[in-house]
């Protein structure tokens, strides 16, 4: 198995695209174009982040930072994709997670960020591509493209670098003009647990309220979503998670799970197909 730092080397480029801001209602406040570089030094043995960004009307920003070691609340997946933040929740501190998401030429990157009330501040969706290539161009995510049989494997990576894999099932149907039902499942044999869910269709918003812990899925341009409470209520598992509709049949999903103590405890990164 390649090492934390050989996964991350797979994200080395120039990568072209933009921050769009969005409220925790899903209204976009602001979409700034930006340039990032990762590129290796010292025989890639260390890297140098460069990143640009070119707000309308104000001077542009630039930050560069040159690191040889990962933070520990980051954990990088074999395909490059990356997923970290805090590692514990306080209900009197601010609290977030970034994601990243990866193909061939493109990443998709969304961080979540929390007020030290524990209410949802606001969400940002980060598009890009390797420089000189040219990846579809994929509309907002709609409900109807959720909706059907999706199988694929989770794999989950823990603290101490250690890992699992599980098969995945998750069924989405529609339950009138403006609710749709998930029941997910996951592990093999007897190990086999299943959870169903109901939503709420309100415009890109999509309510879940009788779980745990009442959380909402907004659907964002490029294929993506983002899954994560709008309130963190104390003693209560959750989640935070980008999703990500690459083609028509498949999908991306990438998790932080945090316990009832608020603690990060794994990611999981989950490649499901739709079955036809």
């Amino acid at each position: 198995m390649a090492s934390q730092w050989q996964n991350l080397l797979k994200n080395i480029g120039e990568w072209q695209g933009s921050f769009t801001k969005f409220s925790p209602e899903g209204q976009q406040l602001e979409d700034v174009p930006s340039i990032l570089i990762l590129e290796g030094l010292q025989d890639n043995k260390a890297l140098r982040l460069t990143l640009n960004r070119f707000p309308q009307d104000k001077p542009p920003y630039n930050f560069t930072s040159e690191f040889s070691s990962l933070n520990r609340s980051m954990l990088v997946f074999e395909d490059g994709a990356f997923s970290k933040g805090s590692m514990q929740w306080s209900p009197v501190s601010e609290f977030g997670g970034e994601f990243g998401l990866k193909t061939d030429n493109e990443r998709l990157r969304l961080v979540q960020l929390y007020t030290g009330e524990s209410q949802l501040q606001s969400i940002t969706l980060m598009r890009e591509k390797l420089a000189g290539t040219s990846p579809p161009q994929r509309p907002i995510l709609t409900p109807e493209q959720l909706i059907g049989e999706w199988r694929g494997e989770a794999t989950t990576l823990y603290r101490d670098w250690s890992s699992d894999r599980m098969a995945t099932h998750l069924k989405i149907e529609t339950e009138g003009r403006d609710r749709l039902s998930q029941t997910l499942s996951f592990g093999t044999g007897s190990a086999v647990k299943t959870l169903r869910s109901t939503a709420k269709i309100e415009g890109s918003r999509l309510h879940f309220e009788d779980s745990e812990q009442p959380y909402q899925i907004l659907l964002l341009p490029n294929g993506a979503s983002s899954n994560c409470p709008t309130t963190i209520a104390p003693r209560k598992r959750f989640v935070l998670e980008l999703g990500w509709l690459v083609r028509p049949e498949l999908r991306l999903r990438l998790i932080r799970s945090y316990s009832d103590r608020g603690e990060w405890v794994h990611s999981t990164l989950v490649r499901e197909e739709k079955q036809r």
